[in-house]
């Protein structure tokens, strides 16, 4: 398997995860979104809006390097990241709409990813200041893990609120592996 077949497996995952996690969420209420849940980000709208930090920062980084068929230009209409607790949107449907949006950007991008885009090395600064220089295919690969790290937590608070959220096997949501 190459590594853009595999990213763009992940991908199509990122996307069906989240699809299927924003309609969970879409079922409570705004004070239940909101509500403290004594976990690392203090509730649920805040990890649906750091889960959109780490992707739209992690794209910018791509971007304006070029990476693939992706470019700075293609992330203008959203959010700017800029802290790891950025709030985008307290609006549910505001953030479930942009979200999409940015699934299907990643969805796109990868979809046109060679694995000679992946070995390009791009720097770039972290939000702590520091220059790093990594493969793209690093990036990418923990732009996806940041994800399911943070969907997992996402996914015990759902549990505890006693939302069934369904399969989170990515045998189980993309079928057709790396061969989609």
């Amino acid at each position: 398997m190459n590594l853009a077949s595999n990213f763009k497996m992940l991908s199509i995952y990122n996307m069906r995860m989240n699809a299927q996690l924003l309609e969970c969420c879409r079922d409570l209420s705004a004070e239940k979104l909101a509500e403290d849940t004594k976990t690392f980000f203090p509730s649920i709208i805040s990890y649906w809006n750091h889960l959109m930090f780490g992707d739209l920062i992690m794209m910018t980084r791509l971007g304006v390097n070029e990476i693939g068929s992706l470019s700075a230009t293609d992330l203008e209409h959203f959010p700017k990241p800029a802290s790891t607790k950025d709030i985008y949107f307290s609006n549910f449907s505001d953030l479930e709409r942009v979200r999409r949006e940015i699934d299907k950007l990643i969805l796109e991008w990868c979809s046109t990813l060679t694995d000679k885009d992946c070995e390009r090395v791009l720097t770039y600064r972290t939000t702590e200041g520091h220059q790093i220089s990594k493969r793209a295919s690093d990036v990418i690969q923990h732009m996806f893990n940041h994800e399911t790290h943070h969907r997992g937590q996402l996914t015990c608070i759902l549990s505890l609120y006693g939302v069934d959220y369904g399969f989170t096997d990515l045998p189980m949501i993309v079928p057709e592996g790396s061969q989609a």
